[in-house]
């Protein structure tokens, strides 16, 4: 099967409806047919061809023609675009020139937050007004994940901050980054005001990115939404009183979604468990 061959079968395979004949064999058409495009994307991906994707042929794209990296570019665009940013990141990496250890971070959202971080320091009270602002929006967030646990009886949420809160401490303790040039602190802050705290990674994202995934699950879209923009202006507070850096407030997104997702596995494993346990005591 040449890649031409190959691409007209997955499209032919995706635009085909059931037949009457696999209907009549008790076999559900659209879910044979969603299988079989699988196989071709799969095959199109890199397996190798052959009965079984077992065969002892070339890897497919070695065969691709035009078409078939047009297709591709089409159908697959996004790994398509990250593919060129790997490659754009690879020459600013190999060109760049690293930062001396006499010299304070680069980071772009300092830059861009500079007017913010200027009218800050010159207006304290404006600054003890938006980390007020912020701790209230802390305070959503928490109450919002222990109310699912304690009134709701549903766990996962609370689960997903305990895990998140234990590794953001081994990793701030790990890696202890150096305060930032500028913070401006204040009293309000919560939770701990003036005092120390782990700049890695941003625990006031990573616990609103928990609490609006659980909404967008629960279907509270408006909840889920609120929550997304508040934490869009706290991450612009947080990087023009420089309160954290750029990395702090990327890696607490994604330590959100982490760890949400690994909540859900525990809670599926013990749910397992349970159901093993139980089905041995009734046999």
């Amino acid at each position: 099967m040449n890649g031409a061959t190959l691409t007209q079968c997955s499209s032919a395979v995706l635009h085909r409806r059931p037949s009457n004949k696999l209907a009549a064999n008790g076999v559900n058409g659209d879910s044979y047919y969603r299988a079989a495009a699988k196989g071709a994307v799969e095959i199109i991906g890199g397996k190798k061809m052959g009965n079984g994707g077992s065969g002892n042929g070339r890897a497919s794209f070695l065969s691709w023609t035009l078409q078939d990296a047009v297709y591709v570019a089409r159908h697959h665009w996004i790994p398509c675009v990250f593919a060129m940013g790997l490659l754009f990141f690879m020459g600013v990496e190999y060109t760049l020139r690293m930062v001396p250890d006499s010299s304070p971070p680069f980071d772009l959202g300092f830059i861009a937050t500079r007017p913010l971080h200027r009218l800050l320091s010159s207006s304290p009270q404006l600054n003890t007004l938006f980390a007020a602002l912020n701790t209230a929006f802390v305070g959503m967030q928490t109450a919002y994940i222990l109310w699912t646990w304690l009134i709701e009886g549903r766990p996962r949420a609370t689960i997903s901050a305990l895990f998140m809160f234990t590794f953001r401490g081994i990793l701030g303790y790990s890696t202890q980054l150096p305060l930032p040039q500028g913070f401006l602190g204040s009293g309000m802050d919560f939770p701990v005001g003036n005092v120390s705290f782990f700049l890695f990674y941003s625990g006031h994202v990573a616990g609103s990115v928990i609490a609006s995934l659980d909404m967008r699950r629960m279907h509270r879209w408006e909840m889920a939404w609120l929550f997304d923009v508040l934490n869009v202006l706290q991450a612009v507070r947080l990087l023009g009183t420089r309160g954290h850096y750029t990395i702090d407030l990327a890696v607490g997104v994604g330590a959100g979604i982490l760890f949400d997702s690994l909540a859900g596995k525990y809670e599926q494993s013990k749910s397992k468990m349970g159901s093993a346990a139980k089905e041995s005591l009734l046999s």
